[in-house]
């Protein structure tokens, strides 16, 4: 499939989520409180959409479409298909084409199973001739539409609509029969965590990163104030995307306005704890912990036991909110439903969550928390895999 270097091509135009959700004046005005989460939320899309580089823009979109169907986004699909998206990839049927097949059976996993994929996974996606640069074109397809479609449904469900129809799936998937894996070796030798913890833990990848001494001075900058670490070292293979996801977080963690950064960061440990992404929730659940001064609560959260179906989707999300506060029940109840894949949370969350005071500003702070870690763990969980620091063997 070969891999091209990144087009300088295309600027961010317009707002694609104002687009796909009639948002209202109120919280129109309370995105505007967050003028950076929307412009940054824009230029990742432009950059994976309309930036010529590793894989073509209609396979990208087709991808996306389907991605997206499996979410129950209909608005999203019809989106990418106005947009020139590849019918052959978003139908009832897998392609013909065997590379274009091992991507969309790839993308099932990223959607729906993302704590399922192993090395292996990757394995046979390269050898169905795709690159490591089209690899983290895949992924970030993915990952990004997870993002994208988890905002349109919070903020939908925000302006008063009602619940998701929560789409049944009618097939099996990739994931289904298979188990998350608890070997306690990572790939590279070292000791690998197999229960949730708040302790510090290191990462590292299946897909070769950019090593130090050959980053450009652009893909530096993707990450800037980032760790230069495996992890962004492998995604700036895409820098411009890159580059507009690490100011979507910034923009969003980093700011005073909004939920409190507290329980801003519980609702990624709880979207990590859902998503199965043991090395997210580590760093996010301590975080909460620092923020909040109540580890004990937050501990509650990732020792909390989720029965998982055949495809590992999550079912009863009740234990995830036990023993809170009334406020932490109604943040962490929302967060984990918004999560589920398709997203199962419903107007009365909405409602117990004004109930406690949080305001239009607070809300969209909460989705877009709940938003983004739907990306991040998709990327965490198959593009690598978690380890403990200092256990790596002897070179």
């Amino acid at each position: 499939m070969g891999s091209a270097a990144e087009s300088t091509a295309g600027t961010a135009q317009g707002d694609v989520i104002a687009e796909l959700v009639d948002l209202g004046d109120e919280l129109a005005a309370a995105r505007r409180v967050k003028p950076e989460f929307t412009a940054q939320t824009q230029h990742a899309y432009d950059a994976l959409f309309a930036v010529a580089g590793p894989v073509a823009p209609a396979v990208r979109r087709g991808f996306a479409a389907l991605v997206a169907r499996w979410h129950g986004a209909g608005a999203v699909v019809e989106h990418h298909a106005r947009h020139g998206a590849d019918p052959r990839l978003y139908g009832d049927e897998l392609p013909a084409d065997p590379a274009l097949r091992a991507a969309v059976e790839h993308l099932d996993l990223i959607t729906l199973s993302p704590a399922l994929i192993q090395r292996g996974d990757i394995e046979r996606l390269a050898a169905a001739g795709w690159g490591p640069d089209e690899i983290v074109v895949i992924s970030q397809v993915a990952a990004y539409t997870s993002f994208q479609v988890r905002l349109v449904e919070g903020l939908r469900l925000l302006g008063g609509g009602a619940a998701a129809p929560g789409a049944a799936l009618s097939r099996p998937t990739r994931g289904r029969g298979r188990t998350k894996s608890l070997a306690d070796t990572a790939s590279n030798g070292a000791k690998r965590p197999t229960a949730f913890t708040q302790e510090l833990l290191a990462w590292t990848a299946w897909v070769p990163p950019v090593a130090p001494e050959d980053l450009t001075e652009e893909q530096k900058e993707a990450f800037a104030g980032k760790t230069n670490d495996a992890y962004f070292r492998l995604l700036s293979r895409l820098p411009k995307l890159l580059r507009a996801r690490t100011a979507v977080d910034r923009a969003l963690f980093y700011t005073r306005d909004g939920l409190p950064r507290a329980e801003r960061e519980l609702a990624a440990a709880v979207t990590s704890k859902v998503n199965d992404c043991v090395y997210c929730a580590s760093v996010h659940a301590r975080k909460a912990s620092q923020l909040s001064k109540r580890t004990a609560d937050v501990q509650r959260v990732l020792d909390a036991v989720l029965d998982r179906d055949e495809d590992w989707r999550t079912g009863d999300l009740a234990p995830l909110s036990a023993g809170q506060d009334a406020r932490w029940t109604a943040v962490v109840a929302f967060a984990a439903a918004l999560s589920t894949t398709p997203s199962s949370a419903a107007p009365e969350q909405v409602a117990a969550l004004r109930g406690h005071g949080l305001t239009d500003v607070e809300l969209v702070d909460l989705v877009g928390s709940v938003a983004f870690f739907s990306w991040a763990n998709r990327l965490m969980l198959t593009l690598g895999e978690p380890f403990w620091p200092g256990t790596e063997p002897a070179a």
